[in-house]
């Protein structure tokens, strides 16, 4: 195959194998990856056919891979360095993220995670903020069922630290309803069970609950 149509190939296979993806977890197609490759993919190419080169398409693929996910590695980070207790570091890493463009299901997905972070900073308030900010963004689609869960099953857990015990029943109700079989629904049905048995203060075995890009 032409080195250069193999180079338009693979762009074009990218986004349709990771947009296939968003679409298969919920989140919808975002415009803003696919302009986001489709324009790297020209640049390159453009780049590639003025100078007389020809381009490694797997070297192209890692470039792709990097600049258009680069919010979601990020986020990756954020958690690897929340869950060995950095959570200063990860708020510093998760701020740069929103500030590098990110499309809307990125957003939601850091904004997700900062409040699991605040959680762990034993800051419900500012977990309880940023978590129903994202479910207020997220009306305009772009949360998948994990992350939805996720943000649900968090802030249930601000609220239920925060005393807000009405509130808090509610989220946990809904985690199961958004996602039944997940981790999250799993951990707000042990949640519900512990309030049934009258452990509202205790929260024994009840944690914050990461989630990945």
């Amino acid at each position: 195959m032409n080195p250069h149509l193999l180079i338009v190939t693979v762009g074009l296979g990218f986004i349709v194998v990771f947009g296939g993806m968003s679409i298969i977890r919920r989140e919808g197609l975002s415009t803003q990856f696919a302009y986001e490759a489709l324009g790297i993919t020209a640049v390159v190419e453009l780049g590639a056919l003025s100078t007389g080169t020809t381009v490694n398409p797997v070297l192209f693929l890692g470039l792709l891979y990097l600049l258009t996910m680069r919010v979601r590695l990020l986020v990756d980070l954020a958690n690897l360095l929340s869950g060995r207790g950095r959570q200063r570091d990860a708020i510093s890493v998760l701020q740069l993220a929103l500030r590098l463009f990110p499309d809307r299901t990125a957003r939601l997905i850091v904004l997700v995670n900062m409040g699991i972070v605040q959680l762990r900073r034993q800051s419900p308030e500012s977990a309880q903020a940023l978590l129903e900010s994202a479910l207020e963004e997220a009306q305009g689609g772009g949360m998948g069922i994990k992350h939805e869960a996720a943000c649900r099953y968090n802030l249930g857990l601000a609220l239920k630290r925060q005393g807000k015990e009405a509130a808090a029943v509610h989220q946990f109700n809904e985690t199961i309803g958004v996602f039944p079989s997940s981790l999250y629904a799993t951990a707000a049905e042990r949640a519900l069970e512990q309030r049934r048995q009258g452990k509202t203060r205790s929260a024994e075995g009840l944690d914050e609950k990461q989630t990945d890009s």
